[in-house]
């Protein structure tokens, strides 16, 4: 489920206590068993949060966690106030490294930061089970995305410098995607939310954490990644001093499509391909369809998440299908 599948703005299930207290609501209809707290001054029913504990994918698990929980806490958000850091990354559907808990399991829930931010004179965002932040007015920009108050995709990229490089390009990636024509290539035309000249000003509007890192990230961002997987893949690459692939190249043979690839050398027909977690018919067809690029002559290499913890074996893969 995508940012775009669902409907934002502010939990169906949850409500201020304080507008409740004006609407007549007593105390001890506040504390009655069927609602639950999950922030000071937020009521929701029972069982109404938390529906994506099933998800497979821990990355979409978190994400969605983060805007579930921004969806929560927006009934009491301060009209100064504004969702940021990973919290806004997430309600743009943005990729994320995973988080842990202090036990080193991955992050759950609540075990999720929730980060608010104020700019100016604005009172400081302090409530129990978020993270506030407060910064100037001039190194950041708010916008509303499908009801909810965070900052731009730009400033959200900025305020990330924790992150490390790999991580940047692949949030980068994401925001600077510029949506081509191709064979098969969905929403053909829809305008990426940000570009670089747009991360390079919000980096340089003021001091920022991490601006070694976000400096050299900036030189590695590209418009046509279609994946975090596939931009950490580039970044390993590059990072061994390989050239650098195409990204996602239709391969036509005889003047007919075989197939679209991650990553590609087409003078040396070697494709490089991410597998995620395939099931059902997807697995099948991937199998079909790497089958005609090797019957076409190329060399594929598979990159599962067992090799991308290997990446001195990634690169001597690709780097042995280059001589050839």
């Amino acid at each position: 489920m995508s940012t775009d599948d669902q409907a934002l703005g502010p939990h169906d299930d949850a409500f201020s206590v304080h507008i409740a207290r004006l609407e007549g609501a007593s105390r001890s209809e506040l504390r009655r068993r069927a609602l639950a707290a999950p922030f000071h001054g937020v009521r929701i029913t029972r069982g109404a949060s938390n529906a994506f504990r099933d998800i497979d994918d821990p990355y979409e698990r978190q994400r969605l966690c983060r805007v579930e929980r921004a969806r929560i806490y927006a009934v009491r958000l301060h009209s100064g106030h504004f969702f940021s850091h990973t919290t806004a990354a997430s309600i743009w559907g943005a990729p994320l490294p995973l988080e842990f808990s202090d036990t080193g399991g991955i992050a759950e829930y609540a075990e999720l930061p929730l980060h608010v931010s104020a700019s100016g004179h604005v009172p400081f965002p302090r409530a129990a089970g978020i993270t506030g932040h407060r910064t100037l007015s001039s190194m950041t920009a708010v916008q509303e995305h499908r009801g909810l108050r965070v900052t731009s995709p730009s400033a959200t990229w900025a305020s990330l410098g924790t992150l490390s490089v790999p991580n940047l390009v692949a949030l980068g990636d994401y925001f600077c995607r510029v949506w081509r024509a191709g064979h098969g290539r969905r929403d053909e035309g829809r305008p990426p939310l940000a570009n670089v000249t747009q991360l390079r000003s919000a980096m340089e509007a003021g001091r920022r954490r991490g601006a070694a890192r976000l400096r050299a990230a900036l030189d590695l961002i590209r418009t046509d990644a279609w994946s975090p997987r596939e931009s950490l893949v580039r970044c390993i690459l590059i990072d061994a001093g390989l050239p650098e692939p195409r990204l996602n190249f239709d391969v036509c043979v005889g003047g007919r499509f075989i197939a679209c690839v991650d990553m590609a050398y087409p003078a040396q027909r070697v494709a490089i391909e991410y597998l995620g977690m395939l099931h059902g018919e997807r697995w099948a067809a991937d199998v079909e369809r790497l089958a005609a690029l090797r019957a076409a002559g190329w060399t594929v290499i598979e990159v599962t998440a067992p090799l991308l913890r290997s990446p001195e074996t990634l690169v001597r893969r690709v780097a042995a299908a280059l001589r050839h």
